[in-house]
C-alpha cells in the first residue's frame, strides 16, 4: 500500500470554507455530491462507483466538448471528519488504469493527501499531492505543472464553494413556528420561477417563507469569482402551500454553479419533526440498507441536519429546529 511522503509532496494548495468541517468532508463521501462539485470545469461528472473507505474506489467520467475522459481514486486512509488520502490517475471504462491524455510524459498516478480544519465555522483545506511509481522525467514534468495545477484545482474548489453554499441556504427551510410539518423539496436547472407560477395558478394561493428569495441576496465573498446577473437572478428559495396544508419548496441547482439535475436527485421529501430525538429516530430507520449523503448534525444555521437516500431510492432530508439541552 502507498504512503503519503511529505518531502516529496511539492503541490500545496489551501483553500478555506464558509461550511463546517463535517459538510465540507462529505462533499468528498456522497456520490450525489461529487457528481455535482468534482472535476474540470465545463466537464460534467457521472459517478459510475463509490466505495467511500480504504481500499475503496471513486471511478468517473467526465464529459467536455467531444472528449470523455475517466477517472479513478483509490482510497488509502480515511479519518472522518478530518483526513482523506488516495491514488488518483485516469483509466479506462473498465476501471484500468491508463496513460494521461496529455501530449506530455506526465505520471501515471498521483499521491494526494488532503487534510481538513475547522475553526469558528470557517473549514480550511489543504490538498497536497506527489507522484508515485513515477520516473525521474514524469516527476519533472509534474513538478513544472505546478500552476496549471493551481488554476485546475481552484476551479473545481470553487464549484466546491457554489455546492456548498447553496446547500445549506437551500436547507435552511424558512418556518414560521415548531410544529412538525412534511415538505417536498424539488431542484430544477434554472426554471423554477417559470414551474411555481405555473404551480401556483394550478393551486391558488401565494408563496410562504417571505416570498421569492434569490440567489442574488447571497453576500458576495471577495475570495470568490463575482456571480453573473444571470445566476443573481435565479431562484435561492421559494414554497407554495398546495392541498392539506402540504408545501413545495425549490430552489434552482443550474450547471453554472456546478450541480448537475437528473431524475433521481431532483425531488426530496423534507421532514421537520418536533424533536431531536424523533428526528433521529426517522433518519436512522429511513438510512438502513441506503446511503446517508449527510449525517445528521447540528448546522451554523440552527438545525439539526442530516439527509440520506433510502433502500428503495427515495431521498429524505431532516430539519429539526429544538435546540440542544
Amino acid at each position: 500500500m502507498p504512503q503519503f511522503d511529505p518531502n516529496k509532496a511539492g503541490l500545496k494548495i489551501i483553500r478555506t470554507f464558509q461550511a463546517p468541517q463535517t459538510m465540507v468532508f462529505e462533499a468528498f463521501a456522497s456520490a450525489a455530491a461529487l457528481a455535482e462539485w468534482w472535476g474540470p470545469i465545463g466537464m460534467p461528472v457521472t459517478v459510475k462507483t463509490l466505495d467511500f473507505k480504504p481500499g475503496g474506489s471513486f471511478h468517473y467520467k467526465m464529459v467536455g466538448t467531444g472528449n470523455t475522459m475517466w477517472g479513478l481514486f483509490k482510497y488509502v486512509t480515511i479519518n472522518r471528519h478530518d483526513l482523506i488520502e488516495f491514488v488518483n490517475s485516469f483509466s479506462d471504462e473498465a476501471g484500468n488504469l491508463c496513460k494521461p491524455p496529455f501530449p506530455i510524459d506526465f505520471p501515471f498516478e498521483i499521491f494526494n493527501q488532503i487534510v481538513l480544519n475547522e475553526e469558528d465555522g470557517i473549514t480550511t483545506l489543504t490538498l497536497r499531492g506527489h507522484p508515485i511509481n513515477a520516473t525521474t522525467e514524469q516527476e519533472a514534468t509534474y513538478t513544472s505543472m505546478y500552476d496549471n495545477m493551481q488554476q485546475g484545482f481552484g476551479g473545481t474548489f470553487n464549484q466546491l464553494e457554489h455546492y456548498l453554499q447553496t446547500r445549506l441556504k437551500l436547507h435552511h427551510a424558512l418556518k414560521t413556528n415548531t410544529m412538525a410539518r412534511v415538505s417536498t423539496y424539488l431542484n430544477f436547472p434554472g426554471n423554477t420561477e417559470e414551474a411555481f407560477n405555473f404551480y401556483k395558478q394550478v393551486f391558488g394561493g401565494e408563496f410562504g417563507g417571505g416570498g421569492i428569495q434569490r440567489f442574488g441576496t447571497i453576500p458576495a465573498d471577495p475570495s470568490q469569482p463575482p456571480m453573473s446577473d444571470t445566476d443573481k437572478n435565479l431562484i435561492l428559495h421559494v414554497e407554495l402551500p398546495i392541498l392539506g396544508g402540504h408545501v413545495l419548496m425549490a430552489t434552482d441547482a443550474p450547471a453554472s454553479m456546478g450541480f448537475t439535475v437528473n431524475p433521481g436527485n431532483n425531488i426530496h421529501i423534507n421532514l421537520e419533526p418536533v424533536t431531536r430525538a424523533e428526528t433521529k429516530r426517522l433518519y436512522d430507520a429511513l438510512s438502513v440498507g441506503g446511503k446517508v449523503t449527510m449525517e445528521l448534525q447540528d448546522m451554523f444555521w440552527g438545525a439539526y441536519y442530516g439527509s440520506c437516500t433510502d433502500q428503495y431510492g427515495i431521498n429524505w432530508m431532516f430539519n429539526c429546529s429544538e435546540k440542544q439541552s
